[in-house]
């Protein structure tokens, strides 16, 4: 087959560039983007060209006007922000896979107003010297946690790291056989302990250790005696283990520090809520922990970092070491960690966090806002749509109270014409995106994780998936 005259039906990079259909997108978008837009295009056709038989590309046209629009409809995919807001349906209040905790209005301000000028990120005001960046929230941390000092790093599992690495390298670490945990990712207690390059030493079984199996697995190469609050998951039936009152007791005894990762890290006493007890950070620390590491976009409710309190002898050696550089927060974080933290002083209000507000919200308010979503739904969409509330369950997510099920209401959806799978992807690729969950072969729209301002746009972006879609 002569391939050679459709070759030449294909206009060159400079003539496409020239096109008249070319010339608003040349001026809307970065010529560099348009440009490789149109090399795109032509590389695809020349493909084409060369694989398809002659019947398949007979009364095809490689014409301007033809390529024109798809080169700018690839123009436009390529500057098109790809890390965009979603709206979260789905009643998992930290989704990891939607970004974890909102930040509260505060936080996001302050973040703001860092990214747009210069700050005092490591800058003494008063000594008009070099200062540190930990400094800015040291002393929020030191009242929230009753710890001698802290630090912050870009994540737990970094705080973890670093620690491990500044306080037992190449020395013993003794932790429960139990609490090997892994984490999102596949990220595993024993990967880090070895990326630290110090030593696992395992002891007890897998439901039960004892006191005396971490007494008797101590030697003069022990290190560091690390407790890992199991927060993603619980093992429960015949099961022991060590508090940490007698944990700490023994080393100090010893004179070896006990490292406590809590992982989500929370702040309050969830009992007083009617939610399952966690353990505190200030009642860790309380408890005789010498280094806590935890989340600060778990239950903290703030940005991603990860948070090192304890005494000032450890965290002192934990800034020491030339990771803390590599693992140290940015500036962006920070500000909204800070901001974060200042509403958590509040002890009356911790509704002021956003995760707090949805993981406290009563069944009342739930039911209400479900109530106010559906009838705006009703009114909105055909009577081929069955529309109604029901009451559900939400989780918590994160790695966060596994065990937690949050009473909550939905509004739930099934189309007589659209499969419910089909409605999920329409709503999840709609403007404004919005995740919901499928569960028994309905939409589910879970109000916990909504919030009352975004109530309309899921009533345009349901309503467009279903009447336009």
């Amino acid at each position: 087959m002569n391939r050679e005259k459709f070759y030449r039906q294909l206009p060159g990079v400079d003539e496409l560039l020239r096109a008249p259909e070319l010339a608003a997108s040349i001026k809307k978008y970065p010529r560099t983007v348009v440009l490789e837009a149109a090399r795109t295009v032509l590389a695809d056709l020349r493909e084409a060209i060369s694989r398809l038989d002659e019947d398949k590309l007979v009364g095809r046209e490689f014409s301007l006007k033809k390529i024109a629009p798809v080169v700018v409809s690839i123009a436009e995919a390529a500057v098109k922000p790809d890390l965009v807001p979603v709206i979260n349906a789905t009643g998992v209040i930290l989704h990891t896979n939607l970004g974890r905790a909102n930040l509260a209005k505060e936080a996001a301000q302050a973040v703001f107003e860092i990214a747009v000028n210069y700050s005092n990120l490591e800058y003494d005001l008063e000594q008009g010297e070099r200062g540190s960046r930990h400094d800015h929230v040291r002393a929020l941390l030191k009242i929230l946690s009753g710890a001698e000092t802290a630090a912050v790093v870009n994540n737990n599992a970094a705080a973890v790291l670093l620690a491990l690495k500044a306080l037992a390298r190449s020395r013993e670490v003794i932790i429960s056989r139990g609490e090997l945990i892994e984490i999102g990712g596949s990220f595993r207690i024993p990967a880090i302990m070895e990326e630290s390059q110090a030593i696992l030493r395992e002891v007890g079984t897998t439901n039960k250790t004892h006191l005396q199996d971490y007494q008797q697995a101590i030697n003069e190469e022990t290190a560091l005696l690390l407790k890992v609050h199991t927060s993603n998951y619980r093992v429960v039936g015949f099961t022991a283990e060590v508090e940490i009152k007698e944990l700490a007791e023994v080393g100090r005894a010893k004179n070896i520090p006990l490292m406590v990762d809590l992982g989500s890290g929370v702040l309050i006493d969830l009992s007083k809520h009617r939610l399952a007890a966690e353990p505190t950070v200030a009642e860790t620390v309380a408890a005789g922990a010498d280094i806590v590491t935890f989340s600060g976009d778990k239950l903290l409710g703030g940005p991603q970092a990860g948070i090192i309190v304890g005494k000032k002898e450890y965290i002192d050696k934990i800034l020491k070491d030339p990771l803390a550089r590599a693992l140290r927060i940015d500036k962006l974080s920070l500000a909204a960690l800070e901001a974060t933290l200042r509403l958590a002083l509040d002890e009356d209000r911790p509704d002021k966090i956003p995760v707090l507000a949805m993981l406290l919200a009563q069944e009342k308010s739930l039911k209400q806002r479900a109530e106010v979503l559906s009838e705006a739904l009703s009114k909105k969409l055909s009577k081929k749509i069955t529309i109604e509330v029901v009451k559900e369950f939400s989780k918590v997510g994160g790695g966060a109270l596994p065990l937690a099920k949050l009473p909550t209401y939905c509004v739930a959806i099934v189309s007589d014409d659209i499969s419910v799978s089909e409605l999920a992807t329409r709503m999840r690729t709609g403007s404004p995106v919005v995740i919901a969950r499928v569960q028994a072969d309905r939409v589910l729209l879970d109000v916990r994780t909504l919030k009352d301002e975004q109530l309309p746009d899921v009533v345009k972006t349901v309503s467009d998936s279903i009447e336009n879609g």
